[in-house]
């Protein structure tokens, strides 16, 4: 096979400010050994996170000075309207300033004390918005999907079996939704196969329940879909799309994922009286619905990106740029979530650190250490994310204890890449050296974000 070159060229590039090694050691110090306190100018390769990080095409910035910045009836609201409708079916769009803010609605309106929500994995601020409107999130990975050195086409999947059984212990009275992130992401960016949408669809429509779809990641979930399951491998991704938004009621999405964008977000529904309570919720805390916490720039961008978010020159070079990370790591004995996901490499702290327990936080060790070695900043998701506490103050771990090096879109080269895989086998090859961690400070919820720790001697 030839070379899988970028579908795009440059037209314009940003400084990179190099750092030594000295100095990160003091800049990871006064942050707290936490990277999301650095200063992004102290950075040299940022893979913290793929939301809001991707370069927007020539085609979005002429469409960011096209905004119809009206307060109401934008025309660029219904282009995004438009857009959107195109891609899911539904009837209702409703526009966030992010994926969050659509979560803080829906899960406002329908969650509460006695409510229970299931999902393949939920994320951070889903669980978050959960939970802090006093539901539980509960999590049904796939067995198959827990073990990071197994390799499987769909290890993102629920578990089919034991979301009914939840159903059945808690009542479907007692479920506003069940949900499904595609791809993904908590569980390694792994995707989830169509049959698996189709048979969690069969469980909701035998209770009774909507199904609602976390989309930060759908294009890519698609992709992965044509190239592995048997069916798909003539259809285009966008008809893909169509037909796993076809079984949903509802979908949320960060537009700072899989639209190509800096900022945006939505919230699409089939339910009318749904709707309007969230389009009332819309206006008390984002803004008039048709612009809903954006400017009009930031709808028409959304609307270029999911057009083009569907090339499937795009997402083969997408893909593969990633899992060619991969395969330089595991060639070098590093271990990762294998295969590979779409949006991120996901190194398994535990087999990198297996002298390091969780409740020394071994994925922050890692994460650490990558900073200082090469000043490229990840992102640990594990016992620091998703950790929680007995009665005792005992920590009762996640399945897995990751780090997480998620890649921005139409950002980094090739050389980039392979500098990062050099900078990861040199800390593994030194992980002997490697210390854990203990959190000096943390706040009571989302506490990844301004945690701050010290390394234990």
């Amino acid at each position: 096979m030839k070379t899988i070159i970028e579908p795009f060229r440059i037209k314009s590039v940003e400084p990179i400010r190099f750092t030594t090694k000295v100095e990160r050691i003091e800049i990871i110090k006064t942050a707290g050994y936490n990277p999301f306190l650095i200063h992004a100018d102290d950075v040299l390769i940022d893979l913290l996170t793929d939301s809001g990080t991707s370069a927007m095409s020539a085609q979005q910035w002429a469409g960011i000075m096209q905004g119809d910045e009206s307060y109401a009836g934008s025309r660029s609201f219904f282009r995004f309207e438009a857009a959107i409708k195109k891609i899911t079916g539904l009837k209702y769009i409703i526009p966030t300033h992010q994926g969050r803010a659509a979560e803080k609605i829906i899960f406002s309106i329908t969650g509460g004390e006695g409510k229970f929500f299931p999902n393949n994995t939920h994320f951070d601020t889903t669980r978050a918005n959960i939970e802090f409107s006093g539901a539980e999130a509960h999590d049904f990975l796939n067995e198959i999907g827990k073990h990071p050195e197994i390799r499987a086409d769909f290890k993102g999947d629920m578990d089919v079996e034991k979301l009914e059984k939840f159903i059945i212990e808690k009542g479907k009275e007692n479920i506003p939704m069940v949900m499904i992130t595609i791809t993904n992401n908590s569980g390694g960016g792994q995707p989830v196969s169509m049959k698996n949408i189709r048979d969690v669809k069969e469980v909701c429509k035998k209770y009774n329940l909507p199904l609602f779809i976390d989309a930060c990641r759908f294009a890519e979930n698609a992709y992965f879909i044509k190239m592995r399951e048997k069916g798909f491998e003539n259809k285009s991704v966008l008809e893909i799309s169509q037909e796993i938004f076809s079984y949903a009621d509802g979908v949320t999405m960060s537009a700072k994922k899989d639209a190509l964008v800096n900022i945006g977000g939505f919230l699409a529904l089939n339910d009318e009286e749904l709707a309007m309570k969230c389009r009332n919720l819309l206006i008390v805390t984002e803004g008039f619905p048709t612009y809903g916490g954006l400017a009009g720039r930031d709808l028409e961008a959304v609307a270029q990106g999911l057009e083009e978010v569907v090339d499937e020159h795009y997402l083969q070079y997408r893909i593969r740029s990633v899992e060619y990370l991969g395969e330089k790591l595991v060639n070098a004995g590093v271990p990762i979530i294998e295969p590979p996901g779409g949006h991120a490499i996901y190194i398994d702290a535990k087999r990198f650190l297996p002298d390091v327990p969780p409740e020394q936080f071994p994925g922050q060790s890692v994460t650490c250490e990558l900073y200082i070695e090469g000043g490229i900043r990840g992102c640990e998701i594990g016992s620091v994310m998703f950790g929680k506490y007995d009665a005792a103050g005992k920590l009762t771990p996640p399945p897995m204890e990751l780090v997480r090096l998620a890649i921005p879109r139409r950002v980094y080269t090739q050389s980039h890449i392979d500098f990062v895989s050099e900078v990861i086998i040199e800390v593994y090859n030194n992980r002997k050296k490697l210390k854990g961690y203990e959190i000096t400070y943390q706040a009571p919820m989302l506490r990844h974000f301004t945690a701050q720790f010290k390394p234990l001697d």
